[in-house]
């Protein structure tokens, strides 16, 4: 597939290929305009599926931590984790910028033990997949169920690879603060389902009132179908499925994975009393 045009573009922009993690403040705007979905969506998990008051939250993969501020703000606990050192130290710039402790660390989300047990972890978009191997992502659900209290829980949202129709192969997402706009594109170039790999493209197109920016970048997706993922899942004995979501995110329509299905939200729950 052929590197999308974003439309209505005029002029050549300046093109720069290298990570799109180490611009964590274009990376933010983009997947933090839609927060207040997620956010909610979350709170209503914790209120359905665990017994415990939820307090404390962790989040492997953290990112630039849009939704850790967000929960920060009204009251949790927050942690996170994440390989980039440029995200991390966005998202603990911001954190004391508001008054709270620089909660994340740089870490790998698939090796990584807590001091402390939390009541809730979540990852919703798609990090999991970032990990390459079967043998990275038991690690990382071990490392979830460990960081744990008894009845916690793992909210975990990825793209299944569908085995029936047409599955999703280009994405994107405009935003807008002030005067700075993005808009982020995602197109996938092949997909290796015997090797269990994607290969997918982005880019940032970043426009300010006199220049625009094309941050360029690739990365490689470990895929899962539905009866993978079941297996992983499955070899977590620590971890029970207690209900599936898709990304309209509402509580009150779980939804059964079928042949076609791909946006999908494991909410996973720390077994024992």
């Amino acid at each position: 597939m052929t590197e999308p045009t974003t439309a209505g573009e005029t002029g050549l922009p300046e093109v720069v290929e290298g990570h799109l993690y180490d611009y964590p403040k274009y990376y933010d705007l983009v997947y933090g305009s839609d927060w207040k979905a997620e956010f909610d969506f979350l709170e209503d998990v914790f209120e359905k599926h665990t017994d415990r008051v939820v307090e404390r939250l962790f989040e492997p993969a953290c990112g630039t931590g849009r939704l850790m501020i967000k929960f920060a703000k009204v009251g949790y606990d927050v942690g996170g984790n994440d390989l980039n050192p440029h995200a991390v130290e966005f998202c603990n710039d911001r954190l004391e910028r508001h008054g709270f402790p620089r909660s994340a660390v740089v870490a790998d989300m698939a090796d990584f033990t807590l001091e402390k047990p939390v009541d809730a972890c979540f990852n919703m978009i798609n990090s999991f997949r970032h990990l390459p191997t079967e043998k990275a992502a038991e690690s990382h659900l071990r490392c979830v169920a460990n960081a744990l209290a008894p009845g916690g829980l793992y909210v975990l949202g990825l793209h299944l690879t569908p085995t029936k129709g047409n599955r999703i192969t280009d994405e994107a997402w405009p935003a807008r603060r002030g005067n700075l706009a993005v808009v982020s594109t995602m197109w996938s170039e092949w997909i290796d389902l015997k090797k269990r790999q994607e290969h997918v493209g982005m880019r940032f197109d970043v426009y300010t009132p006199t220049t625009h920016l094309r941050i360029v970048d690739d990365m490689t997706y470990r895929t899962y179908q539905a009866k993978q993922m079941q297996k992983l899942l499955g070899r977590v004995d620590e971890l029970e499925l207690v209900e599936t979501y898709d990304f309209s995110y509402d509580v009150t329509d779980p939804i059964e994975i079928v042949a076609d299905t791909e946006d999908t939200v494991f909410v996973l729950r720390k077994i024992g009393k």
